[in-house]
């Protein structure tokens, strides 16, 4: 019997295509990333006599010695200095290690992949999660500080939650794009790397704000500063540090016409300008999130086989 009679006796059907992003079921997807994330938490722990402990100090000992450089340097000389720079060391600490930590995520866990049938997705949401974790355990630090400086409760503090949920949503977008390039592509860790020193210095950790403020040049025909604030992780801890600190330290965008705005009695230049000025890093953020799903989930039913 000849191939082509053979083919039209048999129907194959329709080709099975690999387990997807999602895989349908919400409910089975979020318990598998709970779980995984719980499990790399602890087990990052296991068998360490501080325990928890280290997740504190790395951050705080980063911070530790920032702090004493630059209020060496007198760049610390702003008011809540110290609250200021903990606050960026924290934040960038968290996005790195979600989106470090998202690159090799899928090719470490090959042989889970290989075998099993699951929302593929889990994995590196469940990298974005453990980080959250941890993020939640710096806090205490950044809480222990800000009461030693004197900062008082202000109704402010209500926007600290949406800025953390924004910050999440950027770290969860490139997480999706990176584990998903490096199954193909196994550069993206040392370029990723490098892009992490990068934003580290370009996300207005280290230099108040105030700093940049005071420059008056122009490049490309734009204020530094702006050019400064395309960066989303510089508008979002430039934000966070503003609504926990309050006027010592401006807000990014003005809510009226002008560069100065009234916050607490007190006229405060704001960073950016206005609110049209966030629409890049606004779209930077939603570009991630829209682009690395789209992205993960185009290679998802092929990642067991590239891998």
């Amino acid at each position: 019997m000849s191939a082509a009679s053979y083919s039209d006796i048999v129907d194959l059907g329709e080709p099975i295509g690999g387990p997807s992003a999602l895989s349908g079921d919400w409910r089975r997807f979020w318990h598998l990333t709970f779980t995984i994330a719980r499990t790399e938490f602890k087990l990052r722990f296991y068998g360490s006599v501080l325990g928890y402990f280290w997740q504190l100090a790395r951050p705080l000992l980063m911070f530790g010695v920032l702090d004493a450089v630059y209020t060496l340097g007198k760049l610390g000389s702003a008011h809540h200095y110290s609250a200021m720079l903990l606050s960026g060391v924290v934040l960038f600490t968290f996005f790195t290690e979600a989106t470090g930590g998202a690159v090799r995520c899928v090719v470490d866990r090959e042989n889970f992949v290989r075998k099993i049938q699951f929302p593929r997705l889990a994995i590196p949401f469940a990298v974005v999660l453990t980080a959250c974790f941890n993020l939640c355990i710096n806090f205490f630090a950044i809480g222990v500080l800000i009461l030693l400086e004197g900062v008082q409760p202000r109704i402010q503090w209500l926007e600290l939650p949406v800025i953390i949920l924004i910050l999440l949503a950027f770290a969860a977008g490139m997480a999706m794009l990176l584990s998903a390039l490096f199954v193909k592509f196994r550069d993206i860790q040392p370029i990723w790397d490098v892009v992490c020193q990068v934003l580290f210095y370009a996300s207005l950790i280290l230099i108040p704000i105030e700093k940049l403020q005071e420059h008056k040049g122009l490049i490309l025909g734009f204020p530094l500063l702006h050019l400064w604030l395309i960066n989303p992780l510089a508008d979002l801890i430039q934000q966070y540090r503003h609504a926990l600190l309050g006027p010592v330290t401006p807000p990014v965008p003005a809510s009226q016409t002008g560069n100065v705005v009234t916050h607490g009695g007190i006229n405060v230049l704001a960073a950016a300008g206005g609110w049209a000025d966030l629409a890049i890093p606004c779209g930077i953020i939603v570009a991630s999130l829209i682009v690395g799903f789209w992205v993960f989930n185009r290679s998802a039913p092929h990642i067991a086989e590239n891998l």
